[in-house]
């Protein structure tokens, strides 16, 4: 799972029906699907949300896990990626959780490993599992729990979702505008150009950019705002007055131009910047939403990345058996 374009849409559909699958299976059947499973979270950024959901949802499934962060490993001492990787393979780790600052890191410890690698976030390029969170969190509050599974070209149709901030510098809204547009949602990206250039609009399909944010509200189905990543600025400095007064979701501007408008957030949350505590606390809001579901998201990930892995080394043994014999013979 590097990334949101290498799924089709018949695998986010069984991606979402999974999720639910597992959301609803008993406890002690559930946690036998991945037992004993070998499962390595190598975090070279801090996280709370995505970490600790991709720990709980492995855990869950019965898999054993092991945290690697570069504070606490020989990644401090300047070991490369591919060397971790290598090494966390030779221990036994079966699928590899991580989450690096350089955009493509993913795809260099899938080709190093040839192990399955879940990409937590990567860069400034891609965070497909909080895409898929986001995915499940608007298709329950707006077409119910029982059409949460589903995904083709018109399951969003007809909503517009606007995605409002730094947008250049968010891996999660790149994930966003590469995925909801191919369910046939309409996505609005709103912000100031030196978080949101005018190339923005070329990611995918069916994106435009509206630098007014009360114009874009009113338009709006529902609002995704992201906080300004000072650790990704690279010495570019803003008026955060300026942004403040431009940008910032607060009840007043919420119910004067998207009183119906879901309220999303992928975390973490900067209160009285992006968003005042009124909206992140209030009825429009699924910020708590979005966690639980990507519990249940992760879990599906996992156990379609590791399950599948189990299937291949069956047949490939029951392979092996059948040459044996043959053989033999």
């Amino acid at each position: 799972m590097l990334s949101v374009t290498h799924l089709t849409l018949q695998d986010v559909h069984h991606i979402l029906d999974l999720a639910a699958d597992l959301e609803a299976e008993p406890v002690l059947s559930r946690a036998q699907r991945l037992l004993k499973r070998r499962v390595a979270l190598l975090f070279y950024e801090s996280s709370t949300r995505t970490r600790t959901s991709f720990e709980l949802a492995a855990k869950s499934l019965g898999a054993d896990t092991v945290l690697v962060s570069a504070l606490s490993s020989s990644i401090e001492k300047g070991e490369s990626l591919k060397d971790t990787g290598i090494t966390l393979r030779a221990l036994g780790a079966e699928c590899i959780i991580l989450r690096h600052p350089s955009s493509g890191a993913p795809y260099l410890l899938a080709q190093a490993t040839q192990l399955p690698i879940l990409n937590a976030g990567d860069g400034i390029h891609e965070h497909p599992s909080q895409a898929l969170l986001d995915l499940r969190t608007i298709l329950t509050r707006r077409l119910g729990a029982k059409q949460a599974q589903s995904a083709t070209a018109q399951t969003l149709a007809g909503l517009t979702i606007t995605i409002v901030g730094d947008i250049f510098h968010s891996r999660v809204a790149r994930s966003n505008a590469l995925l909801l547009p191919r369910l046939g949602a309409r996505v609005v990206l709103c912000g100031p150009e030196p978080l949101l250039p005018e190339s923005a609009a070329a990611i995918g399909p069916n994106l435009v950019i509206d630098r007014n944010l009360d114009r874009a509200l009113a338009q709006s189905d529902v609002v995704m705002m992201l906080r300004i990543q000072k650790e990704r600025l690279s010495g570019l400095r803003l008026d955060l007055e300026d942004y403040i007064a431009r940008y910032q979701l607060d009840a007043a501007r919420l119910a004067a131009h998207a009183p119906k408008a879901l309220v999303l957030h992928p975390g973490p949350m900067i209160r009285g910047l992006e968003l005042t505590s009124e909206v992140a606390d209030g009825p429009q809001s699924a910020v708590a939403e979005q966690v639980h579901h990507g519990l249940a998201i992760r879990m599906a990930l996992l156990a379609r990345a590791l399950e599948a892995t189990k299937t291949s080394t069956n047949k490939t043994k029951a392979t092996v058996k059948t040459v044996k014999k043959s053989t033999r013979r």
